[in-house]
């Protein structure tokens, strides 16, 4: 492991680690702090034959160590295959292990559009689907459980820690996947947006949702559509309804669902809140803050979470699907999110451009990091996130809240004239 520079003052100055992996590309969601204290965090690759890698930072030793090769760990080394090259999910802990999916991160590019690869490099097969994993936290081994349908990626993974079951949500037509982890058994449901990621612009085209919700209290799944539309799965009745209520609300603006390049209506990260047992989510584009009770149904919208100065400008997420590091803090009652912010020249702000047709950065902007005590509705920005060199984190979309009094994600830097993305870890301003 090699540590960059230390940081030259304490608040908000990150610090950037290099893991080992010179080609390592952006990540999104996947870095969890597990039970043992240790932030585990995968590091995507983009090259049809070169896997995403798996790897563990431990606070203590302050040392981040490579665990496993996706590709090798999926059982498909040596196949010749589409690389296994990300994960799209967090790490979810149940019974000893830690649970996680795999997703493709070698694309084909169509008027701007990632698309599955059809047209290969000789002697590549095509990409043999995502697959749901454990990892043992006490032997280090891993197991492969079930792979993902019509040869897709998951997009999307969540965990119902209590009763020991995982859904997804494939990537890019959109089936749902439910494995019993305790049973060993696999349930597929059709296409839940129209034809997904993989439909025509303007027709069945829909951006898939990229955050599920477990409902602990009766292990019921939730979901939404770029339409607005929020669906129930009952892994009992093995069911789905859509429920009377929805996300097309004025507030978060106006889109046309059936064209990439946003999130749409749906929501783009959630998650549960015992203490009023409903859930808090945010909007991607607009950065509002609502609350779901699934009981009633309804939504509440709460506030803007974007940086304070976002909020003076006015402008919407640089972002175009908006931000992943959004998540509960150690407290239960605290949410930290990283969002972006305006970046000004001359007194004017610099303005990225108005539609791409993927997730990605639409501009440049300084990274914030806001934390919202729920309970006292409390709001604050602490401010923008800079490395020590004075340069930005960048395409960041994923979050960790440690015991040590960091943050950690996973961003973009320049290491050595190239710029990768990487772990680093961001003091955090709440912690005593």
């Amino acid at each position: 492991m090699i540590i960059l520079d230390k940081p030259k003052q304490e608040a908000l100055i990150a610090q950037p680690y290099y893991s080992g992996f010179a080609i390592a590309h952006d990540t999104y969601n996947a870095i969890s702090k597990a039970g043992d204290g240790r932030i585990y965090y995968i590091l995507s690759s983009e090259q049809v034959d070169e896997g995403g890698k798996m790897f563990v930072y431990d606070p203590q030793s302050d040392e981040t160590s490579l665990l496993a090769d996706l590709t090798e760990i999926c059982g498909e080394a040596g196949q010749h295959a589409v690389a296994q090259g990300k994960s799209h999910s967090r790490f979810y802990e149940y019974r000893g292990k830690l649970y996680l999916s795999t997703h493709v991160g070698y694309y084909e590019m169509v008027n701007g559009m990632e698309r599955l690869p059809k047209n290969l490099p000789a002697g590549i097969a095509p990409y043999p689907g995502g697959h749901f994993l454990s990892y043992d936290l006490g032997s280090g081994a891993f197991e492969e459980l079930c792979t993902a349908p019509e040869g897709e990626g998951f997009v999307a993974m969540t965990m119902d820690a209590q009763r020991g079951q995982l859904f997804g949500i494939t990537w890019p037509t959109g089936y749902f996947v439910h494995y019993d982890v305790e049973n060993r058994s696999v349930h597929r449901v059709d296409p839940v947006s129209e034809r997904g990621e993989a439909g025509d612009p303007g027709h069945d085209f829909r951006t898939l949702c990229r955050s599920l919700l477990v409902n602990p209290t009766d292990g019921k799944v939730y979901f939404t559509t770029a339409d607005g539309d929020i669906f129930a799965y009952d892994p009992g009745a093995r069911a789905i309804r859509k429920l009377e209520v929805e996300l097309k609300l004025d507030y978060f603006g106006s889109y046309d669902p059936t064209h990439p390049g946003s999130m749409a209506y749906n929501w783009r990260k959630i998650f549960w809140y015992s203490p009023e047992q409903v859930a808090y989510g945010i909007h991607g584009n607009s950065g509002y803050l609502f609350r779901f009770d699934p009981n009633v149904p309804s939504i509440e919208l709460v506030q803007r979470l974007t940086s304070a100065a976002s909020q003076r400008s006015g402008m919407y997420d640089q972002f175009s699907y908006g931000y992943l590091g959004f998540q509960l803090g150690p407290d239960g009652h605290t949410i930290y999110y990283l969002t972006g912010g305006p970046v000004y020249e001359d007194g004017q702000r610099v303005k990225g451009q108005d539609l791409i047709a993927k997730g990605g950065a639409k501009g440049v902007e300084n990274l914030h990091l806001v934390t919202y005590h729920i309970p006292e509705r409390r709001y604050t920005d602490h401010g923008p996130i800079f490395y020590p060199d004075g340069s930005r984190p960048s395409y960041v979309n994923a979050i960790a809240v440690g015991d040590d009094g960091f943050l950690y994600t996973l961003a973009r830097y320049t290491y050595q004239g190239r710029e990768i993305a990487d772990l680093i870890k961001i003091p955090n301003p709440l912690f005593s």
